[in-house]
């Protein structure tokens, strides 16, 4: 029986398949080790944490009062109209809700739903390198032709913590004809950096001179140490053309919930919904309006969670610096990035299959989130998950102390 297919060819062309299988993605693999060898988790992304109470009472009183089948396609009108009202409050964006928000599951289907309905066969599709995985295979499955600017990385003189950066020459280069969507992921995933004003106005600009659409990756919204987030859709003249994606996972430590969104213009939301609707076709009726609950919250309900994973970020970052290894400190999100030279490491896939079973740790290498796995520079870079509990943080760190206490 011939089972391949027009997404089977494309999928085989991305490198998505091996001998005609579904290659696992890094973080089951890695999932799967720490299973193996009891091994402490901090390469996936999912937080030790609850909800916020009010939000995980939300979920159970609409359990209770029988919200438990299918919602409106779209999504709840009570959750389509707290994300209107986040917007605007937040970043003084006007959205109807009616018509320019899209209740998804998940930003996995709502970035899965974007792409498949905006991206043609041949059509470049520009994102920073380290990438989320799950962008080089969504282009794929399309046809598109993936383009990159690299993420830059650098040791400081002064303190030897890693720098990162994205030149911006680079970038509007990278910018063609062709470019019918550029994906933009900041806060960035995995390396927790956020793209400064003069980057974002690149984009915009060089958006606006190739007519491209801009789609942004913005989960991370409310996790920022530095500074706030700034989303490319606030910029002058940039709402017309941007899909905002986000979701609630990660702000409100409920990434099992799958409830995500969508703000657009309503010509795009109209395209993006005929693919989403036979993807899920609708998302979990009580997390909505629990959901809604949530981004309801006041802002200082907003800083606790911030507040406490940056205390998170700084020991894992503290203890990393002390065991030896070269620390980036991440500027916002779930994660930061060692790297592993220093302690004579230099290759850190390799470094990451070993962990498990001679450290008791898992970690991800940041060369799966190149194409090809190649990362040059970043070769020795590893990726860990700070948004785990405090305890869990400290036994990792233990368990890296003693490993690597031979090695320096």
């Amino acid at each position: 029986m011939n089972t391949s297919g027009p997404w089977t060819r494309a999928a085989a062309a991305a490198g998505l398949l091996v001998d005609g299988q579904a290659r696992p993605t890094i973080f089951a693999q890695m999932s799967a080790r720490a299973l193996e060898h009891g091994a402490l988790n901090l390469g996936q992304g999912f937080p030790d944490d609850d909800p916020p109470a009010l939000v995980a009472e939300a979920a159970i009183e609409a359990i209770r009062a029988g919200r438990n089948q299918y919602p409106p396609g779209a999504g709840e009108k009570v959750l389509r109209d707290a994300i209107a009202v986040h917007q605007q409050d937040w970043y003084g964006l006007t959205w109807d809700p009616a018509t320019e928000v899209l209740v998804t599951t998940g930003a996995t289907e709502a970035l899965a739903a974007t792409v498949l309905a905006l991206v043609e066969p041949g059509d470049e599709v520009l994102t920073l390198e380290p990438f989320y995985d799950q962008y080089a295979a969504l282009i794929g499955l399309a046809g598109g032709v993936h383009r990159t600017v690299p993420v830059t990385t650098r040791a400081d003189e002064a303190t030897g913590d890693l720098v990162l950066d994205v030149d911006e020459q680079a970038l509007r280069a990278a910018f063609t004809a062709r470019t019918r969507l550029v994906l933009v992921n900041t806060p960035h995933n995995p390396t927790g950096l956020m793209l400064p004003a003069a980057l974002l106005q690149a984009i915009a600009e060089e958006a606006e001179r190739h007519d491209a659409l801009i789609v942004t990756d913005e989960v991370y919204e409310h996790l920022t140490f530095a500074a706030p987030h700034v989303p490319l859709a606030a910029l002058p003249g940039a709402q017309d053309r941007t899909v905002s994606i986000s979701s609630a996972g990660k702000t409100f430590s409920a990434t099992g919930w799958k409830i995500g969104w969508i703000t657009a213009r309503r010509e795009l939301i109209t395209a993006i919904t005929g693919v989403k609707q036979w993807l899920t076709y609708t998302s979990g009726a009580p997390f909505q309006p629990a959901v809604a609950a949530g981004l309801a919250m006041d802002r200082a309900a907003f800083d606790t969670l911030t507040d406490d994973l940056r205390a998170r970020r700084d020991l894992l970052t503290t203890g990393l610096r002390q065991i030896g290894f070269r620390v980036n400190e991440a500027q916002a999100g779930y994660f930061t990035v060692a790297d592993a030279s220093p302690l004579g490491e230099p290759d850190a896939r390799a470094l990451a299959d070993r962990l498990p079973e001679e450290a008791g740790i898992v970690a991800i290498p940041l060369s799966a989130f190149y194409r090809d796995g190649q990362a040059g520079d970043a070769s020795a870079h590893l990726r860990l998950a700070f948004c785990k509990s405090r305890e869990t943080i400290e036994q990792a760190l233990e368990r890296l102390e003693t490993w690597a206490a031979p090695r320096r």
